[in-house]
C-alpha cells in the first residue's frame, strides 16, 4: 500500500505508513539509555525453569510447552544441569512445515508425521545459544533482545549450569513502570503481512519461518477476523487436535487444514492513539505478545513486546 494522506479513498493504514519514526535506526547502545535499571538480571528472571533433555521427544516437548504456555524450552544434561540447547516455538513451526527442519518429516521419515514427532529434540534444537551470566544486568538483556532479536535469554553460571531465563515480557514489565508520551502509531509495525482464513496451516508455517514472524493477522477484505500465532499452531499439535486430521499419518493431512480452524473467538486490539504504557500493561495482564492496531474497523498496524521494549529503552 502506498499512502496519500490527502486522498480520502485510501485505507486508514495508508495514513500511518508515512508517519515519522518508522525507519530502523540500527543497533543502539541501550546501556547508556537505561542505566537506572542496571542490576542483577536474576531479580526479574524465572529461576525455577522447566527443562527437558536432548533425548526428550518432539511431541513430549510440544505437550510440555503447550501445557505450561511456554514459547521456549531449555535443554540440559540430566546430571549436571548444564545447558545444551533450546527448543523454541519457532523451531517447532519450522519442523511442522515451515523450513529446513521439516526435512526430518519429509526426508528421514518419508512424510510420516507420526514417526517424526517421536524423534529426540536434538534433531531440531538450537544448539548455539546467546546466554547471560548470573551477574548480568537488565541493560545487557535489552541489548540482546533488541540488537540480536532474541525473545528469551538463558542465564548460566561459570560452569554452564542453567540458573534462570529472562524474556521480553520480563524486561517489558520493568521498563513499562515508567510512563511514556509515545503512542501505538509511533512504535507499531505499519506494513503488516497478513493471511486469509482459508490458508493451509503449513503455508502459514512457511511464511512465519521465512519472515521470522511469530504471528500473522488473519484478514478478509482488509477487515481483521483474528490473529494466528506460532503458539496457536504448536498447540494444535500439543492438544491433540492435529491427530484428528490423521488417517494415514501423512504430514499433508496435519498441515493442510485451514488456519481458520485455529482461531479463537477472543480478539484483543488497540488503537493508533493509545499510549504505549497502557498497551504494555494490557499485554502483560492478558499474557499476549502483540496487539493488532485498528482504526475505523481496519487493521493499520501491530504492536509487539519487542516494539515496546525498544520504545521504552529509547526514551
Amino acid at each position: 500500500m502506498q499512502p496519500n494522506p490527502n486522498n480520502s479513498d485510501k485505507k486508514p493504514a495508508d495514513r500511518l505508513l508515512k508517519m515519522p519514526g518508522r525507519r530502523d535506526r540500527g543497533p543502539v547502545d541501550f546501556k547508556t539509555r537505561i542505566a537506572e535499571y542496571e542490576g542483577e538480571i536474576m531479580a526479574i528472571a524465572t529461576r525455577d525453569v522447566v527443562t527437558a533433555q536432548q533425548t526428550t521427544t518432539i511431541i513430549q516437548a510440544v505437550e510440555i510447552m503447550t501445557r505450561e504456555g511456554f514459547r521456549r524450552l531449555p535443554l540440559v544434561d540430566a546430571g549436571t544441569h548444564r545447558l545444551r540447547g533450546i527448543v523454541t516455538v519457532s523451531d517447532i513451526i519450522d519442523f511442522m512445515g515451515g523450513g529446513d527442519k521439516f526435512n526430518l518429516v519429509q526426508v528421514k521419515h518419508g512424510g510420516n508425521f507420526l514417526a517424526a514427532i517421536n524423534e529426540g529434540l536434538r534433531e531440531i534444537m538450537t544448539p548455539h545459544l546467546v546466554t547471560m551470566p548470573v551477574a548480568g544486568n537488565i541493560a545487557d538483556a535489552v541489548d540482546i533482545i533488541i540488537n540480536k532479536n532474541i525473545g528469551g535469554i538463558p542465564i548460566t553460571d561459570a560452569e554452564g549450569e542453567l540458573k534462570g531465563i529472562v524474556t521480553e515480557r520480563d524486561v517489558m514489565k520493568v521498563l513499562a513502570t515508567a510512563h511514556s508520551g509515545r503512542r501505538a502509531e509511533d512504535v507499531m509495525k505499519a506494513s503488516v503481512r497478513v493471511t486469509s482464513p482459508d490458508t493451509p496451516i503449513g503455508k502459514v508455517c512457511e511464511e512465519m519461518v521465512k519472515c521470522r514472524f511469530r504471528r500473522l493477522p488473519v484478514v478478509v477484505d482488509d477487515l481483521l477476523c483474528g490473529i494466528v500465532t506460532a503458539t496457536d499452531i504448536m498447540s494444535y499439535l500439543g492438544k491433540g487436535k492435529a491427530f484428528e486430521q490423521l488417517t494415514t499419518g501423512d504430514s499433508a493431512e496435519v498441515m493442510g487444514a485451514p488456519v481458520r480452524s485455529l482461531l479463537s473467538g477472543e480478539l484483543h486490539t488497540t488503537t493508533p492513539d493509545r499510549n504505549i504504557h497502557d498497551i504494555a500493561i494490557e499485554m502483560i495482564q492478558r499474557r499476549v505478545g502483540a496487539l493488532p492496531v485498528i482504526e475505523d474497523s481496519h487493521l493499520v498496524g501491530l504492536v509487539t513486546e519487542y516494539d515496546l521494549v525498544k520504545a521504552f529503552a529509547e526514551r
